[in-house]
């Protein structure tokens, strides 16, 4: 009994493990069954990008202060992070990748770089 491509049905030729008629058939059989899931991913991983990019521009020296309107002016989703870290204090900090932001009054925000 011959196996046949779980994409395009052709008979497949070879080891006996071999699900795919060639690379061409396995791509476009992957790329289908996880759309959804990698339109989330794509989806979330710019968001971060973009967080990640104004957080950068807007603390050129490791360390400073900015408002929440200058953050959201610029695109910043507050909704997107990629870890806290709380001090012994409880302080919260959020970050992006090694760019964080710490919550301080009258809706200003410190801005941090973590170092490596």
């Amino acid at each position: 009994m011959e196996k046949q491509c779980l994409e395009c049905g052709e008979n497949i030729i070879g080891r006996i493990d071999k699900k795919f008629c060639g690379d061409g058939c396995r791509n476009s059989y992957n790329n289908r069954v996880n759309k959804d899931s990698k339109n989330l991913i794509r989806n979330t991983n710019n968001r971060l990008r973009k967080n990640y990019r104004i957080l950068e521009v807007l603390n050129p020296e490791k360390k400073t202060r900015t408002s929440r309107a200058k953050l959201i002016e610029a695109g910043f989703d507050f909704n997107y992070f990629t870890s806290i870290y709380t001090t012994k204090a409880k302080t919260v900090y959020y970050f992006v990748y090694d760019q964080g932001y710490l919550p301080l009054e009258n809706d200003y925000y410190a801005l941090v770089k973590r170092e490596s």
